[in-house]
């Protein structure tokens, strides 16, 4: 859940030299502000460049996939991990996309009951499989993606997209990465929402994922 403080400090912009000081200036965007899972590497200056890219490249770059599949990709994951630093600055970007209030918190709670076409449920089947139980995925579940009208890179970016952001789940909620105060106004899912969600999902073995 949300904390005041990562567990590790940042180096502070002030204080920035060399690499860091760069990838600060480069990484701030308009606002000259870092994100705080990005700043979380600032002990790791090269691990900070190779996460931006990484990140810019699955979410901004070329692929198959829309911007707004890889959003959806993005909330389910972290819905499964129950991360709330990732649930809302993705729920706030899938929210500009679509200019709708409804499908990202959908999405949250449970997306089984979300409005979806079948090959959008499809990817987030794929999705919350390979986060939950891993181990269960099997050839079918490509072969199914296929069958919907995924090609080969498609698949591999539902792949890499969700893989992206159980890392980035761990970095945050493994580190304690506190959402930043910008976001606290305009939260898609409150801490209350979460919790209580998590409960219901809880006291029903499975129901997050059944139909």
């Amino acid at each position: 859940m949300e904390h005041e403080m990562a567990y590790i400090p940042y180096v502070p912009y002030e204080e920035a030299r060399s690499s860091l000081k760069e990838f600060y200036r480069k990484y701030g965007g308009s606002k000259n502000k870092v994100d705080n899972i990005i700043r979380i590497h600032s002990k790791n200056p090269l691990s900070m460049k190779h996460h931006f890219e990484l990140y810019a490249h699955l979410m901004r770059g070329p692929s198959p996939l829309t911007r707004i599949q890889r959003e959806m990709i993005a909330i389910v994951v972290s819905a499964c991990n129950d991360c709330f630093y990732w649930i809302n600055h993705h729920g706030a970007g899938l929210r500009k996309l679509v200019d709708d209030e409804d499908l990202p918190k959908a999405l949250v709670k449970n997306y089984k009951v979300a409005i979806l076409s079948r090959q959008d449920r499809a990817m987030l089947d794929y999705a919350a499989k390979l986060t939950v139980t891993p181990a269960d995925v099997e050839e079918r579940d490509v072969v199914h993606l296929k069958e919907l009208g995924f090609d080969d890179t498609g698949v591999l970016d539902i792949c890499q997209v969700t893989a992206y952001y159980n890392y980035v789940n761990r970095l945050a909620d493994g580190l304690g990465v506190e959402l930043e105060q910008e976001w606290k106004g305009e939260l898609v899912v409150t801490e209350e929402e979460m919790k209580r969600w998590m409960h219901e999902r809880d006291s029903v073995k499975g129901s997050l994922w059944s139909k």
